[in-house]
């Protein structure tokens, strides 16, 4: 990955070499990947299952959030309720949580 840092009101971004010249930043769209099986995960119904398949219990205290802990560790994974607001920073959340059961890919 190459290109330039550009700070504008108050955010540091990447932006890559052929939109620096022009202004814009190229945004690539993320996707968290269930390893074991290639698939994209497309729902919170189907990362749910995954991470109760790896030990993880959900908590259900507050309906804005998807919380997971796993017991006999300190983890918490918090999600935003709404399926849309699931960004690249939840996925690195749940990657580092979970090694070898998931990645992010650029789609």
């Amino acid at each position: 990955m190459s290109g330039v840092w550009v700070f504008k009101n108050g955010v540091v971004r990447l932006v890559e070499n052929g939109a620096a010249a022009s202004g814009e930043a190229v945004r690539r769209r993320k996707a968290l990947v269930h390893t074991a099986s290639g698939q994209v995960v497309r729902s919170y119904a189907e990362l749910e299952s995954e991470l109760r398949a790896l030990g993880w219990e959900r908590y259900y205290e507050d309906p804005a959030l998807y919380q997971f802990h796993k017991r006999g560790s300190l983890d918490l994974i918090s999600l935003p309720a709404d399926f849309s607001r699931f960004s690249s920073v939840h996925m690195y959340d749940i990657v580092v949580k979970n090694r070898d059961s998931f990645r992010v890919v650029d789609i």
